[in-house]
């Protein structure tokens, strides 16, 4: 692996979290009634991000005495915002606080800028400033400013759960304490992508095909959002769902990053199961925040396997 890591990285970081940090988080709440069930309740939640800018997300906080432990369900590469991952059981509610977000460019937060999906990766990805993912690492971050205002969380049981944002989310705020991630777009974005045609990765190869000439000027933009130059950052405890053996994010590919995590890293190999690696990554975050003799909340139809 050749180090391009940028000569400015600590600078670049650090003057986006002073801008954020000098606009108001101004949340707005809302409970939606509908969506609340006996055992949880749902709100609405509006916050400012940079721009300023709107962001919108679903925030759900079990009934009864907290504190609750959180999962916090970072933005991601798809244009629908959810309350929870589909397919998690909802009984997920009743245990845990869960707050997924919506960034700049997704529906719900798609006011002034609504993102095309595919083709938010590389989005103003002519210039370092002009560059969307700034503000959407932005707005990862600023989720969780909002996070540790609300009043029944366990700040000591704050879960990151996502693709690269919940690892960058983990180098660039100090309250995670756990990460689940699948690595997909941020690690070597560019040589990863020349591996293969498939979303989201084929998105970078799109926009090299129409400006070949700009590879190099990509590559350097790139490399401040690159997952192995924020590996050094991340001291939560995290679980790294990787590829298959062989596969384009496998356990061999990514060792330069996990191995330079600073927090303690499990890595798991997917089982090309959904149900296999989803009972992995349930039983994982269970013992972690609740020890050995809790029972993870799964799906119903899990239940049958």
């Amino acid at each position: 692996m050749i180090d391009n890591r940028p000569s400015d990285f600590g600078q670049f970081w650090y003057s986006l979290g002073k801008e954020l940090s000098e606009i108001p988080v101004s949340a707005e709440t809302e409970i939606l009634n509908m969506r609340s069930t006996n055992f949880a309740d749902l709100y609405g939640v509006h916050i400012s991000s940079l721009g300023p800018y709107k962001i919108h997300g679903y925030l759900s906080i079990p009934k009864g005495e907290g504190p609750f432990p959180v999962i916090y369900y970072v933005p991601k590469n798809a244009s629908v915002l959810e309350i929870i991952p589909q397919g998690t059981s909802n009984q997920i509610r009743s245990r845990y606080i869960t707050f997924s977000l919506a960034c700049r460019g997704m529906r719900t937060s798609d006011s002034p800028y609504s993102a095309m999906y595919p083709g938010q990766l590389t989005d103003g990805i002519e210039s370092m400033s002009t560059y969307v993912y700034r503000g959407i690492v932005a707005d990862t971050l600023r989720g969780l400013d909002f996070l540790v205002t609300c009043p029944s969380i366990d700040k000591s049981a704050i879960v990151a759960w996502g693709n690269d944002n919940a690892l960058l989310a983990g180098a660039l705020h100090g309250a995670v304490t756990h990460i689940v991630s699948t690595p997909s777009f941020l690690y070597d974005s560019i040589q990863q992508a020349s591996k293969t045609s498939t979303y989201p990765l084929e998105e970078f190869n799109d926009y090299l095909r129409l400006n070949s000439e700009r590879k190099d000027e990509v590559s350097e933009i790139l490399a401040y959002y690159d997952l192995k130059f924020h590996a050094s950052a991340i001291t939560a405890e995290s679980l790294i769902m990787a590829d298959y053996e062989g596969g384009l994010h496998d356990s061999k590919t990514i060792a330069d990053f996990t191995e330079c995590m600073s927090g303690p890293v499990t890595v798991h190999a997917s089982e090309r199961s959904s149900y296999r690696d989803g009972m992995f990554t349930e039983e994982w975050m269970t013992q972690k925040l609740f020890g050995p003799d809790v029972a993870p909340i799964i799906p119903s139809h899990w239940k049958s396997e």
